[in-house]
């Protein structure tokens, strides 16, 4: 605090002088300097006193700053977090894409990877199986990124008339269904069995068994929005308790509280590889309530989070891609503001999450494809057999042995 009173002092004491730059280079040196000497906390700190000085002192504070960094005896002491280990935004930015594809309504374009959304970084993905579970409104894909070389397993959010009614609802959900096998950690019954107990989890199942069997020890990742990643959380547990896959990667974006704190130390220890992206005041990651004076009766996230908020300085803004602590409610991430933004829901990383055309299950496809069946309860299924790409090695079982081509 004293350090930024004297730059306050000497700023106002030393005018910049005759030479004038553009915004636009002006923010950015701003931004560049402060990203690489200081912690997000420091950057917001100066901000606060640049935007109090005025927009022509600036380049007096980091002059001062500099200084003070490099004069003899005076160490200005620099944080620095090494994260490439759990987060990448790269990837995020992939797996986000997948999240928006498995929205769309026309099942023919989605199965086929021709819809609107299946270009850009998933260009070249190849869909499995591709569940809808009718009775309940549910929407999932199993394929292939070969560019990852991973099986990826996608979950729609919900898709109501009004997605408000939806979020409202989040507040009264109860913590009402014991987790399998595991003392003490509750879940919701509803989060819980649209993935246990609905077509998704058998013909997800059946769709990476069939994947594996060409393709061996390949990598899964999982990923949904809003209650699509509350689905992808539980598939994720799902396939690495009782089904031996290890070091899935998991990423959801937007998604609710599920469990208690007894269920988030449990997830947390059996998926570690978890990374639940919140965006600037999206509500639904606030839902259902976490109350901090009931720890042991509340909801509680499960880490890491990362949040994604904007910084502003004059007309430039910068989108800060903030990796919070491991406790998976840390109170200077998305908690640190209200959750009161619908449209900070539906959009992450400039991708829209929402069903392409609203109604009530809509779906659009054509039937005469041969991949179509209709299981008895009504679920459609889009399914084939997995195929290997030219550059990549193939596989093929020859007398009972596999041997390469």
């Amino acid at each position: 605090m004293a350090l930024l009173l004297m730059l306050e002092v000497q700023a106002y004491e030393r005018p910049l002088g005759q030479q004038k730059y553009p915004n636009l280079w002006r923010g950015r040196i701003v931004i560049n300097f402060l990203k690489e000497r200081f912690d997000f906390g420091n950057i917001w700190r100066l901000i606060r006193l640049v935007k109090i000085m005025g927009r022509r002192r600036w380049l007096t504070v980091l002059f001062l700053v500099f200084l003070m960094g490099v004069s003899e005896g005076r160490e200005l002491k620099i944080k620095h977090h090494d994260y490439s280990d759990v987060y990448n935004s790269t990837l995020a930015k992939i797996l986000v894409e997948y999240a928006s594809a498995v929205y769309m309504t026309d099942l023919t374009e989605l199965f086929m990877w021709t819809c609107s959304r299946c270009n850009d970084m998933t260009k070249g993905f190849e869909v499995v199986e591709l569940i809808v579970d009718i009775q309940n409104c549910l929407q999932a894909f199993v394929g292939v990124a070969h560019d990852l070389n991973a099986i990826i397993i996608a979950f729609r959010g919900t898709q109501e008339h009004s997605i408000q009614n939806w979020i409202e609802d989040l507040f009264w959900k109860q913590l009402d269904l014991n987790y399998p096998e595991m003392p003490d950690a509750m879940v919701h019954h509803g989060f819980y069995s649209a993935y246990h107990n609905t077509s998704l989890r058998p013909a997800v199942l059946n769709a990476i068994d069939r994947i594996k069997d060409l393709y061996g020890d390949i990598h899964v990742m999982v990923t949904g929005h809003s209650m699509g990643g509350a689905m992808a959380s539980f598939c994720a547990l799902d396939l690495t308790v009782n089904h031996g896959i290890q070091n899935i990667q998991l990423m959801t974006f937007g998604q609710p509280r599920i469990g208690n704190t007894a269920f988030a130390s449990y997830f947390g220890k059996h998926v570690p590889h978890t990374i639940r992206v919140t965006n600037a005041h999206d509500m639904v990651p606030h839902l259902p309530p976490y109350y901090s004076y009931f720890p042991s009766k509340t909801y509680h996230h499960f880490a890491r989070e990362v949040w994604l908020h904007n910084i502003g300085l004059g007309s430039l803004v910068y989108m800060v891609e903030q990796i919070c602590d491991s406790s998976g409610e840390d109170p200077t991430c998305s908690r640190s503001v209200m959750g009161n933004s619908i449209s900070d829901h539906t959009m992450y990383y400039g991708i829209e999450l929402e069903a392409d055309t609203w109604g009530s299950c809509r779906i659009v496809m054509n039937k005469r494809m041969a991949e179509y069946h209709m299981d008895p309860a009504g679920n459609i299924l889009l399914s084939r057999e997995p195929t290997v790409p030219s550059n990549l090695l193939k596989r093929t079982r020859t007398d009972d042995r596999i041997s390469s081509v």
